[in-house]
Parts: structure tokens; sequence; C-alpha cells
């Protein structure tokens, strides 16, 4: 468990994200906010963005939607992360929306400021070499899911039996697959999910 935690204001956590001695070379900064299902680090990563002109918002949801909770990385490094460090505009269609007819694609400017990576694994191994920075937002596991089981039942409109059993479901694959990465060793900073901003 990190810590012990230290109050500071989003203004404080921007600066030092943004700071020169986390740059990896020219381009926007690639900051990856990562942490369990439940933590908060959409939540964190959404303030992130606000704080930050210029900011865009790459969810790892979006990659993985309707092709793999946890095996996106590839797709990840093809569509958005290379694009990026090539200097070139990301215009990127997940390989599940065309097999699923969702319409759209993720759009990041080569000209923004910084693209925030938010999900579970936003950090992993494989994404390293392409990051800037990495966020570890930390949680307790009990009220990780019960923030997680909440946000299904309100936002997916779940029961909450159907909640609980996707919930297992989820868990059954994110716990083997952060115990054996473990990005939380390599994070450059570590926030704590719940109640104010806290770093360690």
């Amino acid at each position: 468990m990190a810590g012990p935690w230290q109050a500071e204001s989003m203004e404080t956590v921007v600066e030092a994200l943004l700071d020169d001695g986390f740059s990896r070379g020219s381009g926007p900064r690639v900051i990856a906010v990562d942490g369990r299902g439940g933590s908060g680090k959409t939540t964190f990563a959404s303030s992130l963005a606000a704080s930050i002109d210029g900011a865009v918002l790459v969810h790892t949801d979006d990659v993985a939607w309707w092709h793999s909770r946890f095996d996106w990385a590839p797709a990840m490094i093809d569509g958005v992360l290379a694009p990026l460090r090539s200097g070139e505009d990301v215009r990127f269609t997940p390989p599940g929306w065309e097999a699923h007819g969702r319409t759209g694609e993720i759009f990041v400017p080569a000209s923004a400021s910084a693209v925030i990576v938010e999900g579970c694994g936003a950090s992993r191994r494989e994404l390293a070499r392409y990051l800037d920075v990495a966020v570890w937002v930390q949680s307790p596991f009990d009220e990780a899911r019960a923030r997680g089981l909440q946000r299904d039942v309100v936002e997916k409109g779940l029961p909450m039996a159907d909640a609980e059993r996707e919930w297992d479901e989820w868990m059954a694959e994110e716990i083997p697959f952060f115990l054996s990465d473990q990005p939380w060793r390599r994070a450059d900073l570590i926030v704590s999910g719940f109640g104010d901003l806290r770093v360690a």
C-alpha cells in the first residue's frame, strides 16, 4: 500500500507531470493513468485533461471495446502511440468497432499538448517506451468494488446481481494481469483514488 499521503492541488500535479524531466522526445506529453477497476482513475484523468490546455483523453476501454479486456496492447501501439511518436495525427478505428458496427474513430491531433491514456493497464509493460510519465491510482480493494458496482448499476442500468457477475468476470482477468505486470512499480506518481487528491 502506498503512503504516507500528501494532499496536493491539481495545479501542482499538472506542473510536475509537465516538467521537462519527464519528456522522452518531441510531440505531445503522453501520460498514462492506470489503476484497478473502480479506483477513480477515470475521474482523475478527466480532471487532469481539463486542467491542461490542448490535452486529449484516450480511454483504453475504447480500444478494447468488443476486442479483449486486456489483450489490446498491439492495437494501442499501432493505432495510437506509434503514430503519435512519429508526429502523425491519430485517426484510429479499433478492431472491435469495425466488427460490431460502432461508427467513428479515435482522433488525436499531433498538435495536442498532452495525451492522457486512461484505463486498467494504461501503463503496462508493453507501452512503457511510448510513455513520458505513468500515474498509478491506488485504491483499497473493497472500496473499489463498491464504487465499481454502484457505477455499473447507475450508468449501465444493471440489476445488482448482474453488476456483481460482470465485476467478478472482470476481476478474474484483472487480478492475474496486474499481479504479473505490477505497473505501480514503474509509476512516476501514485495518487489516492479516494477522498481529496493525494499523492505519495
